[in-house]
């Protein structure tokens, strides 16, 4: 009989992560407990301005951000990457339970908004999972800040559209696939196209990308400068 064939798995390459914080302590805590899990670590800072420029050219996969900094916001930073490369995933570690800034978090197309006190174990899971795709945001979260446009609408325009549109907008801006905002919403891939084609219609864009940044533009408004 013929020898039966081996197949050698392929590896894949390990996560690439940026660390932003301004305690430097924090960032080599970080990089040490990343490593020893298996990520790359590809670059560090403690400065926003800094980050945001060298974040995307280092093809990061993950950015873990610090939520206040002396020259910026971490929600900035995502809200700044995710518009050069939007495949980055931004998780904001904050030392903050901050309502607005979870908002500021969300509109900026973060993957999650965890505090500090989280474990080790836990934060590895989370980094995973934002590199996986997955929003680390409840649902009653997005809800909520859905409401919260909902109930204070920062442009006149918003109040033309119905809920569903806006959730549809959040996740315009937050960079997603008609595809994958049928996955977050359970709608039908078309259902989605509809709802995009009418919101364009009432906020007077012909394009997605201009939808996307009228949402930026939102997040920047409600995000909180400390």
């Amino acid at each position: 009989m013929p020898a039966a064939s081996s197949i050698t798995p392929v590896k894949s390459d390990p996560l690439r992560v940026f660390i932003l914080d301004d305690h430097e302590l924090v960032r080599q805590g970080l990089r040490d407990l990343l490593e020893h899990e298996g990520f790359n670590v590809v670059g560090e800072s403690g400065s926003a301005v800094e980050a945001s420029r060298r974040i995307p050219a280092l093809r990061t996969d993950v950015a873990v951000l610090d939520g206040r900094l002396p020259d910026g916001t971490g929600m900035e930073v995502c809200r700044d990457v995710r518009s050069v490369d939007p495949n980055v995933k931004c998780l904001i570690l904050t030392s903050y339970d901050d309502d607005q800034a979870l908002r500021g978090a969300v509109l900026a197309g973060a993957a999650g908004y965890v505090l500090k006190q989280i474990n080790n174990n836990d934060l590895v899971k989370n980094i995973r999972r934002a590199a996986a795709g997955d929003s680390l945001f409840g649902p009653s979260v997005v809800e909520g800040v859905v409401n919260g446009m909902t109930a204070e609408p920062i442009d006149p325009r918003f109040s033309q559209l119905t809920v569903q549109e806006r959730k549809v907008l959040d996740c315009i801006g937050r960079g997603m696939t008609n595809r994958q905002i049928g996955q977050e919403l359970f709608l039908a891939e078309k259902t989605v196209k509809n709802y995009v084609s009418s919101l364009l219609a009432k906020l007077g864009f012909e394009r997605r990308t201009q939808a996307a940044v009228f949402v930026t533009e939102v997040s920047r408004a409600q995000t909180p400068r400390h």
